[in-house]
């Protein structure tokens, strides 16, 4: 048991430290989801948890990559992430299609309030 509690552990902190190569209003919100989703399954069963870990693992890998592809080519990203497959979806229940929902409205909106703007007006 100790030895899974470390492993989710860990995984949760490179999650966290992963998201620190997206853009500011990216990070905000994925480190949100995922310490809400962290929290959200800490006493589900072994097969759920197995599944849950797995998904996880898959997407550290997935920002590493991107991570390590942006730093090579130099080049700020326009699109963060990874399309969901229809088979994924199938396996989704009601309630987290209308998460995935809410969490795209919310990636995909306006930034402004991260945005800065600077004052064309000199101090005297």
């Amino acid at each position: 048991m100790a030895s899974h509690v470390s492993q989710v552990r860990a995984l949760y902190k490179k999650i966290l430290l992963l998201h620190r190569t997206l853009p500011l209003h990216l990070r905000a919100l994925g480190d949100q989801y995922v310490k809400d989703e962290f929290r959200r399954h800490k006493s589900v069963g072994h097969a759920e948890a197995k599944l849950f870990m797995k998904e996880w693992e898959g997407y550290a890998a997935m920002l590493w990559e991107q991570a390590r592809q942006g730093i090579q080519h130099s080049q700020p990203k326009s699109e963060y992430g990874a399309h969901i497959t229809e088979e994924k979806l199938d396996w989704f229940n009601e309630e987290q299609i209308g998460q995935l929902h809410e969490l795209m409205q919310e990636a995909t909106k306006p930034k402004t309030q991260f945005d800065v703007v600077e004052d064309a007006g000199k101090k005297k």
